[in-house]
């Protein structure tokens, strides 16, 4: 009866020896996930815009992104968030002739000027160009140049043949 009981002795050694090694690699598997959670958290993130987006952005999708937020702070005369996306050095040009405008101070007074003078009018046939530079890892507008499309002059209806238009009338008395 012995050896069965030295048997069971053994045998109970071995599970109880089986659990604490299962026991251990749990517990280490665990500070091991907890190291890389600290890890990720730690590590640096991408700021293309105020909004923090997950996935990075790459230079054009940020610099897209940065000119549709610019039209629509334009378009409902939010001057502080334009700024937000001009250099404040920015040199600005417009189609009217006008000598160019250099500062973010005195293009946001003109714009603001601009805009109490225009408020119902809709400007959507114009083209703009921008010049961009990057500093500290965010696009900023350098230059605006913005001009009025002048629309076409209308043209002669196609079913006219050219010289059958009739003559002028000859002045009376002659």
């Amino acid at each position: 009866m012995n050896c069965v009981h030295a048997r069971r002795n053994v045998l109970r050694i071995c599970a109880l020896l089986w659990i604490a090694a299962t026991l251990l690699f749990c517990a280490s598997s665990s500070n091991a996930q907890q190291k890389d959670k600290k890890k990720k958290k730690d590590a640096p993130t991408v700021d293309n815009s105020s909004a923090n987006p997950i996935v990075p952005l790459t230079d054009e999708q940020q610099i897209d992104y940065m000119i549709s937020e610019v039209l629509g702070a334009w378009q409902i005369g939010d001057s502080v968030r334009m700024h937000k996306d001009y250099s404040d050095d920015v040199s600005v040009v417009n189609g009217g002739w006008a000598p160019p405008i250099l500062g973010w101070a005195n293009y946001e007074a003109l714009y603001k000027l601009q805009r109490s003078k225009m408020q119902q009018v809709r400007m959507d046939r114009s083209q703009t160009t921008y010049v961009f530079i990057k500093k500290d890892n965010h696009w900023l507008i350098a230059h605006d140049h913005t001009s009025v499309v002048q629309t076409a002059p209308a043209q002669a209806p196609n079913n006219t043949v050219p010289g059958s238009a009739t003559p002028p009338a000859k002045p009376a008395g002659n």
